[in-house]
Protein backbone atom coordinates (compact mmCIF):
# COMPACT_ATOMS: atom_id res chain seq x y z
CA UNK A 1 0.00 0.00 0.00
CA UNK A 2 3.03 2.28 0.00
CA UNK A 3 2.89 3.27 -3.65
CA UNK A 4 0.91 6.24 -4.83
CA UNK A 5 -0.61 4.22 -7.67
CA UNK A 6 -2.27 1.82 -5.25
CA UNK A 7 -4.39 4.69 -3.95
CA UNK A 8 -5.83 5.51 -7.35
CA UNK A 9 -9.46 4.39 -7.57
CA UNK A 10 -11.14 4.72 -10.96
CA UNK A 11 -13.71 7.50 -11.25
CA UNK A 12 -14.51 10.67 -9.37
CA UNK A 13 -16.02 10.66 -5.86
CA UNK A 14 -19.71 10.37 -6.93
CA UNK A 15 -18.87 7.53 -9.31
CA UNK A 16 -16.94 5.68 -6.61
CA UNK A 17 -19.78 6.36 -4.17
CA UNK A 18 -22.32 4.70 -6.50
CA UNK A 19 -20.09 1.82 -7.58
CA UNK A 20 -18.44 0.95 -4.26
CA UNK A 21 -20.27 2.49 -1.31
CA UNK A 22 -23.90 2.08 -2.34
CA UNK A 23 -23.63 -1.74 -2.63
CA UNK A 24 -21.45 -2.13 0.46
CA UNK A 25 -22.99 0.39 2.87
CA UNK A 26 -26.14 2.21 1.76
CA UNK A 27 -28.03 0.12 -0.76
CA UNK A 28 -29.30 -2.55 1.62
CA UNK A 29 -31.02 0.13 3.71
CA UNK A 30 -32.75 1.90 0.81
CA UNK A 31 -35.75 -0.45 0.42
CA UNK A 32 -36.20 -0.43 4.20
CA UNK A 33 -36.34 3.37 4.19
CA UNK A 34 -38.79 3.35 1.28
CA UNK A 35 -41.01 0.85 3.10
CA UNK A 36 -41.30 3.22 6.08
CA UNK A 37 -43.66 5.48 4.11
CA UNK A 38 -45.35 2.78 1.99
CA UNK A 39 -45.55 4.78 -1.27
CA UNK A 40 -48.51 3.85 -3.43
CA UNK A 41 -49.00 3.91 -7.21
CA UNK A 42 -49.61 7.42 -8.47
CA UNK A 43 -48.09 9.24 -5.50
CA UNK A 44 -45.65 12.13 -5.63
CA UNK A 45 -42.32 11.52 -3.88
CA UNK A 46 -39.42 13.79 -2.94
CA UNK A 47 -36.00 12.39 -2.01
CA UNK A 48 -33.98 15.05 -0.16
CA UNK A 49 -30.17 14.76 -0.26
CA UNK A 50 -30.71 11.99 -2.81
CA UNK A 51 -27.03 11.41 -3.61
CA UNK A 52 -26.77 9.09 -6.58
CA UNK A 53 -30.45 8.22 -6.26
CA UNK A 54 -30.84 4.73 -4.80
CA UNK A 55 -33.90 5.65 -2.68
CA UNK A 56 -35.46 7.64 -5.52
CA UNK A 57 -35.05 4.74 -7.94
CA UNK A 58 -36.73 2.26 -5.60
CA UNK A 59 -39.53 4.72 -4.84
CA UNK A 60 -40.09 5.24 -8.57
CA UNK A 61 -40.75 1.55 -9.01
CA UNK A 62 -43.31 1.70 -6.19
CA UNK A 63 -45.29 4.69 -7.48
CA UNK A 64 -45.16 3.48 -11.05
CA UNK A 65 -45.76 5.37 -14.29
CA UNK A 66 -48.68 7.36 -12.85
CA UNK A 67 -46.55 8.68 -10.00
CA UNK A 68 -43.53 10.96 -9.88
CA UNK A 69 -40.26 11.14 -7.99
CA UNK A 70 -37.95 14.13 -7.61
CA UNK A 71 -34.43 13.75 -6.24
CA UNK A 72 -32.82 16.86 -4.76
CA UNK A 73 -29.15 17.28 -3.89
CA UNK A 74 -26.66 20.13 -3.57
CA UNK A 75 -23.90 18.16 -5.29
CA UNK A 76 -24.14 18.35 -9.10
CA UNK A 77 -21.72 15.44 -9.44
CA UNK A 78 -24.04 13.18 -7.46
CA UNK A 79 -26.98 14.23 -9.65
CA UNK A 80 -24.99 13.58 -12.81
CA UNK A 81 -24.32 10.01 -11.69
CA UNK A 82 -27.97 9.63 -10.64
CA UNK A 83 -29.08 10.56 -14.16
CA UNK A 84 -26.66 8.12 -15.75
CA UNK A 85 -27.70 5.23 -13.49
CA UNK A 86 -31.41 5.67 -14.10
CA UNK A 87 -31.06 4.86 -17.78
CA UNK A 88 -29.89 1.33 -16.94
CA UNK A 89 -31.91 0.63 -13.74
CA UNK A 90 -34.92 -1.58 -14.45
CA UNK A 91 -36.51 -0.66 -11.10
CA UNK A 92 -37.09 2.94 -12.15
CA UNK A 93 -40.57 2.60 -13.62
CA UNK A 94 -42.00 6.00 -12.66
CA UNK A 95 -41.01 9.42 -13.92
CA UNK A 96 -37.80 10.55 -12.24
CA UNK A 97 -36.48 14.11 -12.11
CA UNK A 98 -33.31 15.49 -10.55
CA UNK A 99 -32.82 19.00 -9.23
CA UNK A 100 -29.91 20.80 -7.60
CA UNK A 101 -31.20 22.57 -4.49
CA UNK A 102 -30.61 23.10 -0.78
CA UNK A 103 -32.69 21.16 1.73
CA UNK A 104 -33.52 24.29 3.69
CA UNK A 105 -34.82 26.12 0.58
CA UNK A 106 -36.74 23.53 -1.41
CA UNK A 107 -37.91 25.01 -4.74
CA UNK A 108 -41.42 23.55 -4.64
CA UNK A 109 -44.87 24.90 -3.75
CA UNK A 110 -46.60 23.99 -0.51
CA UNK A 111 -48.23 20.57 -0.54
CA UNK A 112 -46.42 19.33 -3.65
CA UNK A 113 -45.68 15.79 -2.41
CA UNK A 114 -47.27 12.82 -0.70
CA UNK A 115 -44.00 11.39 0.65
CA UNK A 116 -40.64 12.91 1.57
CA UNK A 117 -37.56 10.74 2.12
CA UNK A 118 -34.15 11.66 3.50
CA UNK A 119 -31.65 8.81 3.82
CA UNK A 120 -28.49 9.76 5.70
CA UNK A 121 -28.69 13.45 4.87
CA UNK A 122 -30.21 15.23 7.85
CA UNK A 123 -27.09 14.94 10.00
CA UNK A 124 -25.09 16.95 7.46
CA UNK A 125 -27.45 19.91 7.12
CA UNK A 126 -26.22 23.20 8.56
CA UNK A 127 -29.78 24.05 9.66
CA UNK A 128 -31.56 20.78 10.39
CA UNK A 129 -34.63 22.49 11.81
CA UNK A 130 -35.11 24.62 8.69
CA UNK A 131 -34.70 21.58 6.45
CA UNK A 132 -37.35 19.66 8.37
CA UNK A 133 -39.73 22.60 8.24
CA UNK A 134 -39.25 22.68 4.47
CA UNK A 135 -39.95 18.96 4.22
CA UNK A 136 -43.20 19.47 6.10
CA UNK A 137 -44.14 22.50 4.01
CA UNK A 138 -43.90 20.63 0.72
CA UNK A 139 -45.99 17.71 2.00
CA UNK A 140 -49.72 17.70 1.49
CA UNK A 141 -52.25 17.46 4.32
CA UNK A 142 -51.79 13.69 4.71
CA UNK A 143 -48.14 13.53 3.78
CA UNK A 144 -45.60 11.11 5.23
CA UNK A 145 -41.95 11.55 6.17
CA UNK A 146 -39.34 8.78 6.33
CA UNK A 147 -35.72 9.35 7.17
CA UNK A 148 -32.62 7.53 8.31
CA UNK A 149 -29.56 8.51 10.31
CA UNK A 150 -26.85 6.32 11.80
CA UNK A 151 -26.65 5.51 15.48
CA UNK A 152 -23.34 6.24 17.22
CA UNK A 153 -20.09 5.54 15.39
CA UNK A 154 -19.12 2.79 17.84
CA UNK A 155 -22.19 0.85 16.66
CA UNK A 156 -20.23 0.61 13.39
CA UNK A 157 -16.80 -0.63 14.52
CA UNK A 158 -15.29 -0.40 11.05
CA UNK A 159 -16.04 3.31 10.87
CA UNK A 160 -14.87 3.86 14.44
CA UNK A 161 -11.57 2.14 13.64
CA UNK A 162 -11.15 4.19 10.47
CA UNK A 163 -11.84 7.44 12.35
CA UNK A 164 -9.31 6.59 15.05
CA UNK A 165 -6.68 5.59 12.50
CA UNK A 166 -7.27 8.76 10.49
CA UNK A 167 -6.79 10.86 13.60
CA UNK A 168 -3.48 9.16 14.39
CA UNK A 169 -2.00 8.93 10.91
CA UNK A 170 -3.61 11.65 8.76
CA UNK A 171 -4.96 14.35 11.06
CA UNK A 172 -7.89 15.80 12.95
CA UNK A 173 -9.59 17.19 9.84
CA UNK A 174 -9.87 13.72 8.33
CA UNK A 175 -11.11 12.23 11.59
CA UNK A 176 -13.78 14.92 11.87
CA UNK A 177 -14.97 14.17 8.33
CA UNK A 178 -15.19 10.48 9.18
CA UNK A 179 -17.24 11.11 12.33
CA UNK A 180 -19.65 13.59 10.70
CA UNK A 181 -22.09 10.94 9.34
CA UNK A 182 -22.76 9.90 12.94
CA UNK A 183 -23.47 13.40 14.20
CA UNK A 184 -27.21 12.90 14.81
CA UNK A 185 -27.17 9.56 16.57
CA UNK A 186 -29.35 10.35 19.57
CA UNK A 187 -32.90 9.11 18.94
CA UNK A 188 -34.46 11.50 21.44
CA UNK A 189 -32.78 14.48 19.78
CA UNK A 190 -33.92 13.25 16.38
CA UNK A 191 -37.53 12.85 17.51
CA UNK A 192 -37.55 16.28 19.14
CA UNK A 193 -36.28 17.91 15.92
CA UNK A 194 -38.97 16.23 13.84
CA UNK A 195 -41.78 17.07 16.25
CA UNK A 196 -40.61 20.69 16.48
CA UNK A 197 -40.99 20.94 12.70
CA UNK A 198 -44.69 20.12 13.07
CA UNK A 199 -44.78 16.39 12.41
CA UNK A 200 -46.86 13.96 14.44
CA UNK A 201 -47.17 10.19 14.88
CA UNK A 202 -43.38 10.03 15.09
CA UNK A 203 -41.98 6.52 15.36
CA UNK A 204 -38.33 5.42 15.53
CA UNK A 205 -36.97 1.95 14.90
CA UNK A 206 -33.35 1.00 15.65
CA UNK A 207 -32.37 -1.97 13.48
CA UNK A 208 -28.89 -3.31 12.86
CA UNK A 209 -27.30 -4.30 9.58
CA UNK A 210 -23.95 -5.28 8.12
CA UNK A 211 -21.37 -3.41 6.08
CA UNK A 212 -19.52 -5.68 3.65
CA UNK A 213 -16.35 -5.12 1.64
CA UNK A 214 -14.08 -7.67 -0.04
CA UNK A 215 -11.21 -6.68 2.26
CA UNK A 216 -10.02 -4.07 4.73
CA UNK A 217 -7.92 -2.49 2.00
CA UNK A 218 -10.93 -2.17 -0.30
CA UNK A 219 -12.94 -0.65 2.56
CA UNK A 220 -10.34 2.02 3.27
CA UNK A 221 -9.59 2.87 -0.35
CA UNK A 222 -13.23 2.94 -1.45
CA UNK A 223 -14.47 4.94 1.50
CA UNK A 224 -11.68 7.48 1.12
CA UNK A 225 -12.12 7.82 -2.65
CA UNK A 226 -15.91 8.05 -2.48
CA UNK A 227 -16.12 10.67 0.26
CA UNK A 228 -14.69 14.06 1.30
CA UNK A 229 -11.81 12.13 2.88
CA UNK A 230 -10.13 12.04 -0.51
CA UNK A 231 -8.75 15.56 -0.07
CA UNK A 232 -6.96 15.27 3.28
CA UNK A 233 -5.81 11.69 2.67
CA UNK A 234 -4.28 12.71 -0.66
CA UNK A 235 -2.05 15.10 1.28
CA UNK A 236 -0.69 12.33 3.50
CA UNK A 237 2.62 10.61 2.77
CA UNK A 238 2.87 7.07 1.45
CA UNK A 239 4.07 5.95 4.89
CA UNK A 240 1.12 7.60 6.61
CA UNK A 241 -1.34 5.95 4.24
CA UNK A 242 0.31 2.58 4.73
CA UNK A 243 0.09 3.06 8.50
CA UNK A 244 -3.58 4.01 8.14
CA UNK A 245 -4.48 0.75 6.44
CA UNK A 246 -2.36 -1.29 8.84
CA UNK A 247 -4.07 0.28 11.85
CA UNK A 248 -7.55 -0.39 10.46
CA UNK A 249 -6.59 -3.98 9.54
CA UNK A 250 -5.28 -4.61 13.05
CA UNK A 251 -8.41 -3.16 14.65
CA UNK A 252 -10.83 -5.18 12.53
CA UNK A 253 -9.29 -8.62 12.69
CA UNK A 254 -12.37 -10.13 14.36
CA UNK A 255 -14.56 -8.94 11.48
CA UNK A 256 -12.31 -10.22 8.69
CA UNK A 257 -12.41 -13.61 6.98
CA UNK A 258 -10.61 -15.05 3.97
CA UNK A 259 -13.35 -13.71 1.72
CA UNK A 260 -14.56 -10.41 3.16
CA UNK A 261 -14.70 -7.72 5.79
CA UNK A 262 -18.13 -7.67 7.47
CA UNK A 263 -18.94 -5.48 10.48
CA UNK A 264 -22.19 -4.39 12.14
CA UNK A 265 -23.85 -1.01 11.78
CA UNK A 266 -26.98 0.40 13.44
CA UNK A 267 -29.46 3.03 12.30
CA UNK A 268 -32.30 5.20 13.54
CA UNK A 269 -35.24 4.85 11.12
CA UNK A 270 -37.92 7.48 11.63
CA UNK A 271 -41.40 7.73 10.19
CA UNK A 272 -43.92 10.52 10.79
CA UNK A 273 -47.01 12.23 9.39
CA UNK A 274 -48.05 15.80 8.80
Amino acid sequence: MNRQGQWQVAGNAPEVYERELVPAVFGVWAPIVVDLAQPRPGERVLDVACGTGIVARIAAARVGPTGSVVGVDLNPGMLSVARSVVSTDVRSDGPLHWQEASADKLPFPDGSFDVVYCQLGLQFFADRAAALREMRRVLDAEGRLALMVWQGIHEGPGFAALAEALERHVGQEAATIMRAPFGLSNADQLEALVRAAGFQDVSIQQPSGTVRFPSVERFVLSYVAGSPLAGPVSQATDAEREALVTAVRNALGKYTSNTELAFPIAANLLSARV
